[in-house]
């Protein structure tokens, strides 16, 4: 009787928890010494290319920053890591086909016979994050985050958003070698 009772709050945490997920996957290249890593800087001229604005740009930096400092890295003039972002949106519209009980309406007054549309939008995003040897300039370790980001969001939102994003993408860093 309690499971009855408390099922609507489970599958209410279940389409919540399910519309706010990040679907990760990285790769790696597995002749790269992982544990000969300890610093990092950002790749400006791979930064700048990312199609966001500049708050963004700034709030994802100080995600992995702080990721990274909490994983052990420094941050360093002379790194043994850059770090580069890249991004990309999609936005989707869906329409959806309410009621109806005919193929036509009146053209005056009430009729019971309607066709009502909704239409809603959403915007499916993509966060990289490059790892770059820096005495190489090979790209080693890349991480990518996809999932629904939050149109009129306000700024906490946003930036918890953000660090959802950062925070299940270096999860995947170190790999785990095999």
């Amino acid at each position: 009787m309690k499971l009855l009772k408390s099922l609507p709050l489970i599958l209410l945490a279940l389409v919540v928890t399910s519309c706010s997920s990040v679907r990760v996957q990285s790769d790696y290249d597995k002749n790269a010494d992982f544990n000969s890593y300890k610093s990092f800087a950002f790749f400006k001229p791979g930064i700048d290319k990312a199609e966001i604005s500049d708050l963004d740009k700034r709030r994802i930096l100080r995600a992995i920053e702080s990721e990274l400092l909490a994983k052990g890295f420094t941050k360093s003039e002379t790194p043994d890591l850059l770090v580069s972002i890249f991004t990309k949106s999609r936005q989707e519209v869906n329409v959806y086909n309410n009621g109806g009980y005919g193929m036509y309406g009146y053209g005056w007054g009430w009729s019971p016979y309607y066709h009502h549309n909704t239409v809603s939008s959403s915007t499916q995003g993509s966060l990289y994050i490059d790892l770059i040897d820096a005495n190489k300039k090979e790209l080693i370790w890349q991480g990518k985050g996809s999932g629904y980001l939050n149109n009129g969001s306000n700024v906490e939102q946003k930036e918890a958003r953000i660090n959802e994003f950062v925070a299940e993408i270096l999860a995947k860093y170190p790999p785990e070698l095999k």
